[in-house]
């Protein structure tokens, strides 16, 4: 892959036509310089680093309610951040997941764990829809395209070389599991092990031969960010929760490392799902369970 560096987000070009938020983040900019602030000043006033004010008026970075209040306070804004707090936080992701869509934007690291899925951010169009209509089978077509267009564009983090370092582990089952049928299973494996052989990723296998382990809970991500604290995102039914405490980041990490332990290697895991792809192209799927 060509290297591409980072865009500095205090020098991006900001088009308040282009969407409410982009709006929203304009007249944070326009608020902020009339007052004669920097971006630096402002997060001094706010305790807050003046990156995220720079992702904020860039619209990379979603206001909070209590910022929003806070913004209103120290800029003399009239109210305007509490009153178009909606157009600010508008998102294409269900409301449990859209930080943690942003906050993939802007991570050094990505570790994820899935029991059951492919990770999304790896997510082929046709495995992306089969899962969201696998979630929710009545969904209109329409809501069903939004929601694939949004997870499908999470993945242009991947047109930066450096970062984020990408590393999944997923559960066996997630690679026999006939997601969307044996073509588009197989077109799935294929595009995993392409990353992976690109090195742009780290892709682990667990076996089913692993039995019990510490990832048994449920999905878990772990991100880390160049000037932030770590954060960890939890996942269940139709919810899910970011967390920072640093006594839970230190459990969650433990739990990846375990997992990571009892995974198959890296080059062991690329030669399985290869394997496994080659088996979806054939229709002569194993039902696992034999992996040494």
């Amino acid at each position: 892959m060509a290297e591409r560096k980072p865009t500095s987000a205090s020098a991006k070009k900001l088009d308040p036509a282009q969407s409410p938020r982009a709006m929203y983040g304009a007249e944070l900019r326009f608020q902020r310089e009339r007052a004669g602030l920097s971006q630096s000043g402002l997060g001094e006033l706010l305790y807050v680093g003046n990156s995220l004010i720079a992702k904020m008026e860039t619209g990379e970075r979603r206001v909070q309610p209590d910022m929003a209040e806070q913004l209103d306070r120290v800029l003399d804004a009239g109210g305007f951040f509490v009153r178009n707090l909606a157009a600010g936080r508008a998102t294409p992701y269900r409301e449990h997941f859209a930080d943690v869509a942003e906050l993939e934007s802007v991570a050094l690291t990505i570790k994820q764990w899935e029991p059951l899925l492919m990770p999304g951010l790896l997510q082929t169009p046709g495995y992306a829809l089969a899962v969201i209509r696998g979630y929710d089978p009545v969904a209109p077509a329409e809501v069903v395209k939004k929601r694939q267009d949004a997870r499908l564009a999470r993945a242009h983090i991947f047109q930066n070389a450096e970062r984020p370092l990408f590393w999944a582990i997923v559960d066996e089952a997630a690679v026999r599991r006939p997601t969307g049928g044996l073509a588009t299973m197989a077109g799935q494996l294929r595009y995993v092990a392409a990353m992976a052989r690109e090195g742009r990723i780290i892709f682990q296998v667990l076996p089913y031969s692993a039995g019990s382990h510490p990832g048994m809970e449920g999905a878990l991500k772990l991100m880390t960010f160049e000037d932030d604290s770590p954060m960890a995102y939890v996942q269940a039914q139709e919810t899910g929760t970011l967390l920072d405490d640093p006594a839970t980041i230190t459990r969650c990490t433990l739990t990846y490392d375990l997992l990571a332990a009892a995974a198959l290697s890296p080059e062991a895991s690329l030669d399985f799902i290869e394997t496994a792809a080659e088996e979806y192209e054939h229709g002569s799927q194993r039902s696992g369970g034999d992996v040494a």
